[in-house]
């Protein structure tokens, strides 16, 4: 038996990177943004001159978590309130991280890559992330 998948291109992915970036720089945040294949596997990232120098790690650990798990990484808290178990196992994991700024990326469903964004608070992170999806306008965003 043979798998077949989808997942995205190089250039939708610098096109996803930079229009993250480009929001960010309109609103004055200084952040670092990857993108992933549906695997994992880098296909872009971009890092805002002076963003905090963990947020390039932050940011991809967002990514690689929010395409092994298929759903955005902000949802990890309330996914996890009654299991603290759970929560604090991931927790350990690396590469794992379960705070906003990590959003899948979907075409017509279909896991296909993911963003990760990192340097400012969650909520700005995940608008950074948003406005990277929102540039391939035919890609889905799992919230």
């Amino acid at each position: 038996m043979l798998v077949t998948d989808s997942s995205l291109d190089w250039q939708s992915a610098q096109t996803i990177a930079a229009a993250a970036c480009q929001y960010a720089d309109q609103h004055h945040l200084r952040i670092c943004a990857w993108v992933l294949d549906r695997h994992g596997n880098p296909l872009a990232m971009q890092r805002i001159n002076n963003a905090p120098l963990p947020s390039t790690e932050i940011a991809r650990g967002k990514a690689f978590t929010a395409v092994s798990f298929g759903f955005a990484t902000h949802l990890w808290q309330s996914r996890l309130a009654e299991k603290p178990h759970l929560l604090s196992g991931l927790n350990v994991q690396e590469g794992v991280v379960m705070f906003g700024g990590g959003l899948p990326i979907r075409y017509n469903g279909e896991l296909v890559g993911s963003i990760g964004v990192s340097g400012a608070s969650e909520a700005q992170d995940q608008a950074c992330a948003e406005a990277g999806i929102a540039a391939i306008s035919e890609l889905d965003q799992a919230r």
